[in-house]
């Protein structure tokens, strides 16, 4: 069978809902929009679905020149896509320091009346440098892309007594027509015409354990995964991380010829 990609996601804003779509732009950042905007707490630290599950429940959408976001019983809040011109502050993600804008008021006080605590919506600018090895990111963990394989999460589902979507895994790149796990043994992979470098497996968190759909939390599939994926370090792996090595574009079917380790 044929490698191909399967999905292409982009989450505009980190640990809120992702918008599938066919055909998306690279960028110095990776997807174009993907988790240039975050909610920070009052002390600048990012906050994720590991601290509020309910921003599972924040779907987002990109329209025009606004970033647009709904949440059960919330208005829907517009930012616009280039920045509101607002002050700017350090942001704490993980170990990282970088510089972000505040939104408009209004988007701080949706947030913290969503979240029930005060918070800000920060968006990274076009000049804010966040390194990440050789690679450049907004506010991801870690890389500028997560790629698994349909293969590996077809795997995991034929272990788990009820099957769990790929949304629980939040990947940017899904790769079907390929065996479980394949992509451990991938260096690097061109998907189309564009060229990615395969950094390291991506080590899962909580976040799998919290269904998208209702922010219920769980244990799967977190503890199925931990009985068969777990690294030397203790870690529970599934996808890898990577960087791309062009600035075009993907498309939905485009073919995928990794290449793997020596």
């Amino acid at each position: 069978m044929t490698a191909t990609l399967a999905a292409i996601n982009v989450y505009p804003v980190k640990s809120a809902g992702g918008i599938p779509v066919e055909q998306w732009e690279l960028d110095e950042f990776g997807l174009r929009f993907d988790r240039r905007w975050a909610v920070i707490d009052s002390g600048g630290v990012v906050i994720t679905q590991r601290d509020c599950a309910a921003m599972a429940l924040v779907r987002t959408g990109i329209a025009a020149d606004e970033l647009r976001l709904e949440a059960p019983g919330m208005p829907r809040l517009s930012v616009p896509l280039g920045g509101s011109g607002g002050s700017r502050l350090p942001v704490r993600v993980w170990d990282d320091f970088c510089e972000a804008e505040r939104c408009a008021p209004a988007a701080d006080a949706w947030w913290s009346a969503l979240l029930g605590e005060a918070c800000h919506l920060v968006r990274m600018p076009d000049e804010s440098v966040r390194p990440a090895g050789d690679a450049r990111v907004a506010f991801p963990d870690a890389f500028p892309f997560l790629l698994v394989s349909q293969g590996s999460l077809d795997g995991l589902n034929a272990r788990l007594e009820r099957p769990v979507p790929m949304n629980r895994f939040r990947p940017n790149l899904v790769v079907d027509g390929v065996d479980a796990h394949a992509e451990d043994a991938w260096t690097s992979v061109r998907i189309g015409s564009e060229a990615f470098t395969l950094e390291r497996p991506c080590v899962r968190c909580v976040v799998t354990t919290i269904d998208q759909a209702t922010a219920a939390r769980g244990t799967e599939p977190l503890r199925t995964l931990a009985s068969y994926r777990r690294n030397a370090k203790g870690g529970v792996e599934f996808g890898r991380n990577a960087v791309h090595r062009t600035r075009g574009s993907l498309r939905v079917g485009d073919p995928v010829s990794p290449v793997p380790s020596a």
